[in-house]
């Protein structure tokens, strides 16, 4: 996920093809809110719909949800709470309805069930904004019991959790079978194109539960999607949803690979991953600049090292015929050389003792879940390939580029997705394939 094209290794350069940018200004801030404050960050004290809920009122949302049919999950919640009792009511009915429509995105997409209406199944945008009717629901909901705002977030939280299939990775026990996890995004920059997917996050759907038949056998993935918010990554929500697979046990993963949205026209493995984050603003229109901060209680090696770096195939990867678009070993970062003090950009990775500006996949959220996610494998010795996958970005027809006229699909943009899906159930079939 690379907003604005934000290379490797350098500055704000090119723009994203898909779509000119003229994003709203975000928020500067520099230190991160504590963990479970996602909600009141945006929202204030639960007085009004966040940044993210107020795209709901546009007409791109309202068409992707009415044509896939997901326009009735936010009015069904909204009166299934009404009828909640207590709290402990409400946490159980939050976390059956996040989960029940984040299994109703993976079927739709997997080709089970009604497909809702004429939008591809393979979508993602309906399940991101089918969410966000959802917590906008939660936040307005007037409840018969007293309900503090702590409470409201814990809420949030666990609808967040649900919703994003990130606490129902069920990976499989035994010794016949390989275990991969597979993470995705929610879709971003929606300020300038609201009509925007991600590819990363409908793979997600099309890939969570699936098995794969690889040169060392089966392998079974599992997925979850991720915020493009940098406070939700704060609070330590990747340590967490990642952990549990992590650690060891019969049901350990093998691989693992985040993936997001990248350059125009290609695959990148990224070699390597920063400490730092660049302050692009995210779909909160919030910026955070400075060093990856780790939560607290999350396992993590001291000193927080500056870099990290794949333990993915990639010259494998590279090598194999995987789909239509090429896969590049990116070995490129940005870095402040030691003893020194402006950036400089190093095509082959970053020299000793520097410090850390950009990795392989820029300094945005993208870099962030790479990193996040590898050095979280070094503090636990998970013993696993594992790393950042950046999917080519997702165009539209080129009668269909501009956000203000342009329809909210076309068939070279649902053509390009599925590429994109398929290429990646490729690379994890060439990458499961090296599992012994």
């Amino acid at each position: 996920m690379k907003p604005l094209r934000i290379r490797l290794g350098g500055l704000v350069t090119a723009l994203v093809a898909a779509a000119p940018l003229a994003m709203a200004a975000p928020v500067a801030a520099d230190a991160p809110v504590a963990a479970g404050a996602r909600a009141t960050a945006d929202r204030g004290a639960f007085d009004g719909p966040t940044v993210e809920e107020k795209r709901l009122d546009l007409p791109v949302p309202r068409e992707i949800l009415r044509r896939s049919g997901f326009d009735d999950v936010a009015p069904r919640f909204a009166r299934a709470l009404v009828g909640a009792r207590s709290a402990t009511a409400a946490e159980r009915l939050v976390e059956r309805h996040g989960q029940r429509v984040w299994d109703r995105a993976v079927d739709r997409a997997q080709g089970r069930g009604p497909a809702g209406g004429d939008l591809s199944r393979d979508d993602d945008r309906p399940l991101y904004w089918a969410r966000l009717g959802m917590t906008r629901a939660l936040a307005d909901w007037k409840p018969s019991f007293p309900l503090s705002d702590a409470r409201r977030t814990a809420l949030l939280d666990g609808l967040e959790r649900s919703s994003r299939g990130q606490d129902t990775m069920r990976l499989p026990a035994g010794k016949g079978i390989k275990r991969i996890v597979v993470t995705g995004f929610d879709p971003f920059q929606l300020d300038s194109d609201p009509r925007r997917s991600n590819p990363s996050g409908a793979a997600a759907l099309a890939l969570d539960g699936t098995t794969i038949r690889t040169s060392s056998g089966p392998a079974r993935i599992e997925t979850a999607v991720f915020p493009v918010r940098w406070d939700d990554f704060a609070s330590g929500v990747v340590e967490r949803t990642l952990l549990p697979h992590f650690r060891p046990g019969p049901r350990q993963a093998d691989l693992f690979t985040t993936i997001s949205q990248g350059s125009p026209g290609r695959f990148d493995v990224e070699r390597t991953n920063g400490a730092w984050r660049g302050g692009y603003g995210d779909n909160a229109n919030v910026s955070r600049t400075g060093t990856v901060p780790i939560s607290p209680g999350v396992p993590t090696p001291s000193p927080q090292p500056q870099w990290t770096t794949t333990s993915l195939p990639y010259q494998r990867i590279v090598a194999a015929d995987t789909g239509p678009f090429p896969v590049r070993d990116n070995t490129a970062v940005t870095e402040i050389p030691a003893g020194g003090t402006e950036p400089v950009q190093r095509p082959n990775g970053p020299t000793p003792g520097s410090t850390a500006r950009a990795g392989g996949g820029g300094n945005y959220l993208s870099n962030e879940i790479a990193y996040r996610a590898t050095l979280l494998r070094d503090a636990v010795h998970l013993n696993a390939p594992g790393g950042h996958l950046h999917t080519p970005v997702l165009t539209f027809g080129a009668d269909n580029a501009d956000p203000t006229t342009g329809k909210v699909t076309d068939p070279q943009f649902v053509r390009n997705r599925l590429a994109i899906t398929a290429q990646i159930r490729a690379v994890l079939t060439v990458a499961a394939g090296t599992l012994r």
